[in-house]
């Protein structure tokens, strides 16, 4: 964890008097740090973003403030609260959503949104669906925003790009690794077309762009004491995308019954009752504002976003675990198995996933 600069929290525009600062959290990405303040004053999450995953970060924030001021206004208007169904960002003294230090490290704050619930994973089709739910009333609240965001994470979930990477690995073979798995590239090739085809349907304009979270975990959404849905967390990722990556991502993260890098591949497989509870959460949410085309798609974007995590682990054990940590070296190909287990129970069951969304959405109507 890094040394916090001195005096750092002068830097904000912090209300009340700091009585205590302190690590908050296992810091994977960002370094996180918790700021008490005596008494009744509020309390505040202060983070240095990481500057090797994010490379822009002015842009970054300058998204989550406009995406966090439309949320607001929306809330407003239904007679919420906006201090706690939506992230506050807490602005520098001199006015700014960041401090940058004297090594370039960025520095940002929000509001501590108290007396909330989080959890690891859904264990149940009902807690599933509340997850579904969080997401989905996210997207159809910013579903109207028309203020453009800037694209700070270049080429992500577009499996042009990510094939072009491929190739790219494919033919370079720097450490000699592409002999050993040929059966592995095998499954890659043999889906090239079907998952590029979707990205055309968004390149085309198909399926439309729209502001999305991209990292829909459900330890990303506080609940309140009730169990209901308060407010969707850590907008760092916040970009224009399509929302079948939202939805894609989840049903990945909530369904696996295993690890994603489980070493026993008679664990891995999709829970169809887990599907079902976000299904039906995500589209109590969006089915209002969804396009036929969206909704047409959303069983394969499962697949899609699965099938480019298999690609993405596999390329980085060709190209020498230069990306994901590692445990050992064959951790990465572990982990594409364990993927590829997951995706294959996805291909076998798609028929009746498809079936679910139908029958949701009509349901619905």
């Amino acid at each position: 964890m890094i040394s916090l600069p001195v005096n750092i929290e002068k830097h904000f525009a912090i209300e009340g008097t700091v009585k205590k600062i302190r690590p908050l959290g296992e810091g994977l990405i960002n370094d996180t740090f918790f700021i008490e303040t005596e008494g009744d004053s509020p309390n505040y999450i202060l983070q240095r973003k990481n500057k090797n995953i994010f490379k822009y970060i002015p842009a970054m924030m300058e998204n989550i403030h406009k995406v966090t001021t439309h949320l607001k206004k929306k809330i407003i208007e239904k007679g919420g609260d906006p201090l706690r169904e939506a992230l506050t960002v807490t602005l520098t003294v001199d006015g700014k959503l960041y401090y940058e230090d004297e090594h370039g490290d960025y520095w940002a704050a929000c509001l501590f949104i108290d007396d909330t619930i989080t959890y690891e994973y859904a264990d149940s089709p009902q807690l599933a669906s509340q997850g579904g739910k969080g997401i989905g009333k996210f997207q159809a609240m910013l579903a109207d925003m028309k203020e453009p965001l800037a694209d700070i994470l270049p080429g992500f979930h577009n499996m042009r790009f990510r094939f072009q990477q491929w190739d790219d690995v494919l033919e370079k073979d720097p450490v000699g690794r592409k002999v050993k798995v040929q059966k592995e590239i095998e499954w890659i090739e043999s889906r090239r077309d079907e998952m590029i085809a979707l990205w055309a349907k968004a390149e085309s304009g198909e399926i439309p762009t729209r502001v999305t979270h991209n990292d829909t975990k459900i330890s990303n959404i506080l609940f309140d004491k009730q169990g209901n849905v308060l407010c969707v967390i850590d907008l760092d990722t916040v970009l224009s995308s399509i929302v079948l990556n939202d939805y894609g991502d989840a049903i990945r993260s909530y369904t696996n019954a295993g690890k994603e890098d489980d070493e026993n591949l008679d664990n891995v497989y999709i829970k169809m009752d887990i599907f079902e509870g976000y299904t039906t959460g995500y589209l109590s949410e969006t089915v209002s504002f969804l396009t036929q085309s969206e909704i047409d798609n959303l069983a394969f974007s499962a697949k899609y976003i699965t099938f480019e995590q298999v690609l993405r682990f596999l390329m980085d054990y060709i190209d020498g675990d230069n990306y994901y940590k590692v445990k050992n070296e064959e951790h990465n190909l572990v982990r594409t198995h364990a993927q590829y287990k997951l995706l294959q129970s996805m291909e076998e069951n798609y028929d009746q996933m498809c079936a679910i969304v139908s029958r949701v959405v009509k349901d619905m109507k």
